[in-house]
């Protein structure tokens, strides 16, 4: 089968690193990523059945990965050689196309029985990633057992698909994983209090996914985002800010909004929560310029090692909160439900099908993986790979 395939390379790493940094996405032409020929995984248990994949989203921590720019915290946590690509929609052998739910937690790493964690449906917070039946991988696309949608063969346990509804395109179901992410952050930031203004920094697909998200299942009073490219603020409109501005001019809108002073750099109030959809030490040290006293900054962009200004932590009691993957969510009625059910309803009703502006074969991969690195610049938000003709291509 095709396979873009990551190898354990030390220089190719580094040398992705340094082009990276010149060039977000170079990282494809020097670094340690290919197409190759390779044997399809082999299900590594019961349970587990052979997947051929037909859309696979390209997300910002495949390109971090590619660019050499992601936290060497991952490096016990990952398997090599390894598939890239946990946005995945599929045809399943029983002809059913599906969505990868990509976390690899105890159910699938055949641990019984399961962790804290897994047990209560919160997979994002597994304590066995590493362990298990599977070699180490935090998700589908990271661990070498399993394959991953940039491929024209992977594996998948049962628990983790969920069948795409009748008269859905794949380019609706390559979207729900990342609305998970995003459904999964909209209702944290909403979990402890009604909310009044929300700031969300960053445009790229996953602040905008997050931004439909709070409108759709938690939206606040006033939602105010900031978003770099035109299109980007064209977008961060239409699917719920009511505020939307240029990145510099995020903490003026914010003082407006909330009739805040200002210290230096820092708001005396401020927005209710701030959800960070970058990562960077700059939209970091930014969102906590911008939080008010006792309120949350939470961050859904993955940051990679930062230098900050942590003192605002402690004299204003603001909380710095990760956000990662999905699980079970806890609605305002009380009852609870999987964030990808939530999901597949968000795509539905904000069409955010539209937001895969291209999609690219697997032989035009440095092509795909460049153009998703400069995607708000040149106008595109969802950039995949698309698999539906390479089994014709291979015959």
């Amino acid at each position: 089968m095709k396979a873009l395939q990551i190898d354990r390379s030390l220089p190719r790493f580094a040398a992705a690193r340094v082009a990276g940094a010149l060039r977000s996405g170079s990282g494809a032409r020097v670094g340690p990523i290919e197409l190759a020929d390779r044997e399809p995984p082999e299900p590594p248990g019961a349970g587990w059945v052979p997947l051929r994949p037909r859309l696979s989203g390209i997300c910002g921590s495949d390109l971090a990965t590619i660019d050499g720019a992601s936290s060497r915290y991952f490096e016990p946590l990952v398997s090599f050689p390894f598939v890239p690509g946990h946005e995945v929609v599929a045809d399943a052998p029983d002809g059913r196309r599906v969505v990868v739910e990509p976390v690899l937690g105890c159910v699938t790493r055949g641990i019984v029985p399961p962790c804290p964690a897994c047990a209560r449906g919160d997979l994002g917070q597994c304590e066995r990633t590493a362990f298990g039946e599977l070699s180490p991988g935090l998700q589908t696309g990271y661990c070498a057992d399993t394959g991953g949608g940039w491929s024209t063969g992977m594996v998948a346990h049962l628990s983790q698909l969920h069948a795409v509804p009748d008269g859905w395109s794949d380019e609706a179901a390559v979207m729900v994983e990342p609305s998970a992410c995003a459904v999964h952050a909209a209702l944290r930031a909403a979990a402890e209090a009604p909310l009044g203004t929300v700031a969300v920094i960053g445009a790229g697909t996953v602040g905008l996914l997050t931004i439909a998200a709070l409108h759709h299942w938690s939206p606040p009073v006033t939602l105010v985002a900031a978003a770099k490219h035109a299109d980007q603020r064209r977008w961060a409109r239409e699917l719920g800010a009511d505020v939307v501005v240029e990145p510099a001019e995020l903490p003026r809108a914010v003082r407006r909004i909330t009739g805040s002073l200002a210290v230096g750099d820092q708001l005396t109030g401020g927005a209710d929560c701030v959800l960070d959809c970058v990562g960077s030490e700059a939209s970091i040290q930014q969102a906590l310029a911008l939080v008010r006293p006792g309120g949350r900054v939470l961050l859904v962009g993955m940051p990679s090692s930062v230098r900050l200004q942590l003192t605002t932590l402690w004299h204003r009691e603001v909380r710095l909160e990760g956000v990662y993957a999905y699980g079970t969510e806890h609605l305002p009625d009380g009852t609870t439900r999987r964030t990808f059910d939530l999901a597949f309803e968000l795509v539905e009703a904000a069409r955010l099908e539209r937001l895969v502006t291209a999609t690219y074969p697997l032989a035009r991969y440095r092509d795909a993986i460049e153009h998703a690195a400069d995607a708000g610049r040149r106008g595109a938000v969802k950039v995949a790979f698309d698999l539906r003709g390479e089994k014709e291509r291979n015959r």
